[in-house]
């Protein structure tokens, strides 16, 4: 089957989109409005983009009002991403509700806030890996209804569980225990894996 999206709805594009690109890691970020409420939400379509500087990215969707987070964002230039695992996974699906922008959704998930080092949204404790994250770039791709933005920040500090981390500074995945997000409403595990060697 071949499709032009042209010739689809967005709903659809997006679905074929999200059901392909898979799994893909959650960022769950964390921010601070100007008037001081904690913002939490997750976002799917994420990833790291380079090592020097770190840099991170990830992409809230265009809506009317906008999210909480992008605006945070714009006002503030700060947030913190929080990698999700497979205890904290409940938390993170009541945080991706719409809530007006006056609740802070550490109450409503039950996670604990706790003062980040450089940046002034907090940290997420529960969470195995921090990134405090200085935003770089804000990016408008569409402002149509299935548009939206990509959210550019440069990694200021690194918090990692010392329980999930060597020596090293290798991260074990069997210990990060990480979920990745699929189509629909399904998760993925991040247990089973293959190892294969890059050739020279």
């Amino acid at each position: 089957m071949t499709i032009d999206p042209a010739s689809v709805s967005a709903a659809s594009a997006y679905k074929i989109l999200i059901g392909s690109i898979v799994p893909r890691p959650i960022g769950f970020i964390s921010t601070i409005s100007s008037g001081g409420v904690f913002n939490l939400a997750p976002f799917s379509f994420f990833n790291g983009v380079c090592g020097d500087p770190p840099v991170v990215c990830f992409a809230p969707n265009a809506r009317t009002p906008p999210k909480d987070t992008l605006v945070n964002i714009q006002d503030t230039g700060e947030f913190v991403v929080n990698i999700v695992s497979e205890e904290i996974a409940e938390q993170m699906n009541l945080c991706s509700g719409n809530y007006p922008p006056e609740v802070d959704e550490f109450q409503i998930s039950g996670l604990t806030p706790v003062p980040s080092d450089i940046v002034r949204p907090p940290r997420v404790l529960e969470s195995h890996v921090n990134m405090e994250c200085k935003a770089i770039q804000v990016i408008e791709v569409s402002a149509r209804p299935g548009g939206g933005h990509l959210v550019l920040g440069e990694v200021l500090r690194f918090h990692v569980d010392d329980a999930v981390i060597d020596g090293r500074l290798h991260i074990d995945p069997d210990k990060l225990r990480a979920v990745g997000r699929m189509g629909g409403t399904a998760y993925s595990r991040t247990r089973d894996r293959f190892d294969m060697i890059r050739p020279a």
